[in-house]
């Protein structure tokens, strides 16, 4: 499996931020790539969140979606990307990741669970959280990714499901708030979640300022295989798959928990 993430500096130009994107695909695309990956809030971003992401926000059918998927069709590959989702609340929206696969068809979309309120932030005051904290994934040439927002990265339990339920590459998209030891904690937190998992993770981040850069690439035993500076720019990289059967066998993690989820624990 090749692919390719994609380091944005999204700003409020929607048309702005989609032209990017798709400059991104066409070289994602000529690299051999089938899947990109794009940060959250790809379509629409702003260093202090406010009224206007609901203002902006669409349907998942909407004109901005529509042309996500145009995209992916147009340059024969997948593609994963954040948008901001109108909800039932007028005043909040959804941070959503949406993945479509070269038909243009939509093979997921994921709701934020972990609502980045720290920091000084507060997220949840214009973004709700999805309704029901479900992992979400999807399949696509053989291999199964699994979906988490920024934040998530600092629940351990969200990537751990995704990995139970087969999930092989874990895509973060992120637009990790600049901060101190906040690169440290970024690199740590991405290695962490792939080797206790055995997996890859594809972490796409925004560019400075609004976040910190840094877009990385992981194998299951937490080496880097790609790493970005903090300038828009793009990944292309092979990962071999069989290296998560490899990593998962020598250290078989998942079948040696003492400690079960609640709704799996037993009395007596």
């Amino acid at each position: 499996m090749r692919i390719a993430l994609g380091q944005l500096a999204s700003g409020t130009d929607i048309h702005g931020n989609l032209a990017a994107i798709a400059g991104f695909a066409r070289q994602a695309a000529d690299g051999g790539a089938r899947i990109l990956v794009l940060p959250e809030y790809a379509t629409y971003e702003k260093k202090v969140l406010d009224a206007s992401f609901p203002e902006v926000a669409e349907p998942l059918d909407g004109p901005v979606c529509s042309e996500l998927s145009r995209i992916a069709q147009a340059h024969g590959i997948a593609l994963v990307a954040g948008v901001v989702e109108t909800s039932d609340e007028s005043r909040r929206a959804y941070n959503t990741l949406v993945a479509f696969g070269p038909d243009g068809g939509r093979l997921a979309a994921y709701r934020k669970i972990h609502l980045f309120d720290a920091q000084g932030y507060a997220e949840s005051t214009y973004i709700k959280p999805a309704p029901l904290a479900e992992p979400t994934f999807f399949d696509f040439d053989g291999v199964r990714f699994g979906l988490m927002t920024c934040y998530d990265l600092r629940f351990p339990e969200l990537a751990r499901s995704l990995s139970d339920a087969g999930a092989e590459v874990l895509l973060t998209c992120a637009a990790w708030v600049p901060g101190k030891h906040k690169t440290n904690q970024w690199r740590s937190l991405t290695a962490a979640r792939a080797i206790e998992n055995g997996v890859y993770l594809a972490g796409a981040c925004q560019a400075p300022p609004v976040s910190i850069g840094h877009s990385v690439l992981l194998d299951p035993m937490g080496a880097v295989i790609e790493e970005l500076g903090m300038d828009p720019a793009l990944i292309v990289a092979d990962i071999p798959l069989d290296a998560v059967t490899t990593v998962r066998n020598e250290f078989p993690v998942s079948r040696q928990r003492r400690l079960l989820p609640q709704h799996e624990s037993r009395a007596g």
